[in-house]
């Protein structure tokens, strides 16, 4: 008997195309779509953009092409819950989140996987680019995707071995325009869609339009401060600022000020010199390691800071209570707190955690 395989489905060229590769490998395959949730309001759509009518039809009609059934899932409430509320309490709390990495950990491998297991399916297909390895001793290993422009095993890196033993990957091993191209050939009307965007939940696009809206508290105007506490000039709100930013603070000085970090307890914006902007190190919390367990001692790495950060080579020291220290080999400007901290060896994804507040 065939495995039965459910594809998230989006409307987009790459689920589509990982549902007619699975197809076309004999899988029995199923393709389910998400419900979001979205805005109310004068700013809203009505629908969340992963998930719009037109969407919806794209997916439905490549399922019918396809020849496979076709669910949509209400995940309004749980998506909101899970990462709406993430997201508004991550900035209230001085911090930059990647609301990515939670939906991939609670959204589509959890809330969705467990869908699809209740389907007695044996996985879950996504279109992401990256690649699943099982090593000798039987674990499994993700892999960047082959195309390194496109690889997401970033936003991958929240899964663990239960997770990965049920997912597949089917266009990690393609490069995008060979994706095209594959769409193309099986005659799915999307092969030239634009791709998807992030923070799918804001009706418009502007994150800052939405804080101010939900969390208006958060976006007050207050003092811009150097390290030492001197009150150097008014900003407009906190989220409208990011660290390493220099333009548009609205400061006189005689040498470049950069945003070295924000204090929401102050409503402060601290502000510095390129030479103060930075560290050699981050502490990293909620850590994953994709293998199970963490490594028993110090291991080197490449990590990535963000999602599309060059990696940086660093030793990664774990710390108890799934907490980690990283100590780059040069200093990084860009260290952002709620943001990811991914690890590699090489090709293979080793896990992540959420970069920390440090003291200011």
């Amino acid at each position: 008997m065939a495995k039965r395989v459910v594809v998230a489905m989006s409307g987009g060229v790459d689920s589509s195309v990982a549902a007619a590769l699975l197809v076309e490998q004999g899988y029995d395959v199923i393709g389910m779509m998400m419900r979001l949730w979205s805005e109310d309001g004068e700013n809203a759509s009505g629908s969340n953009r992963c998930c719009t009518p037109d969407q919806m039809n794209d997916a439905r009609a490549i399922a019918d092409k396809l020849d496979i059934p076709f669910y949509v899932l209400d995940t309004q409430s749980v998506f909101k819950g899970a990462i709406v509320q993430f997201f508004l309490d991550q900035y209230s709390q001085g911090v930059t989140p990647n609301p990515c990495l939670e939906c991939n950990r609670h959204i589509r491998f959890e809330w969705l996987l467990n869908n699809a297991l209740a389907l007695d399916a044996d996985y879950l297909a996504t279109g992401h680019y990256a690649r699943l390895r099982q090593a000798s001793d039987g674990t499994f290993q993700l892999l960047k995707g082959l195309d390194d422009a496109k690889d997401q095993s970033y936003v991958l890196s929240v899964l663990g071995q239960e997770q990965l033993s049920h997912a597949l990957f089917p266009v990690g091993e393609y490069t995008k325009p060979q994706v095209r191209e594959l769409a193309a050939k099986f005659g799915l009307n999307v092969a030239s869609k634009h791709d998807s965007q992030d923070l799918c939940f804001l009706s418009d696009g502007d994150y800052r339009r939405f804080l101010r809206q939900y969390r208006p508290q958060i976006a007050q105007p207050g003092p811009i401060m150097n390290r030492a506490g001197e009150v150097l000039g008014q900003h407009s709100g906190l989220p409208d600022y990011t660290i390493g930013q220099r333009k548009g603070l609205g400061l006189s000085s005689p040498e470049p000020l950069y945003v070295l970090a924000t204090d929401p307890h102050r409503n402060a914006l601290i502000v510095g010199t390129q030479a103060e902007l930075g560290s050699d190190h981050l502490t990293a919390a909620r850590v994953n390691w994709i293998a199970g367990s963490p490594p028993p001692e110090p291991i080197r790495a490449q990590v990535k800071i963000r999602y599309k950060a060059q990696p940086a080579q660093a030793a990664v020291t774990p710390l108890p209570n799934a907490r980690v220290c990283v100590q780059f080999d040069e200093r990084l400007r860009d260290i952002t707190p709620g943001q990811g901290a991914i690890f590699y060896d090489g090709d293979v994804c080793l896990g992540g955690g959420i970069i920390e507040r440090q003291a200011n």
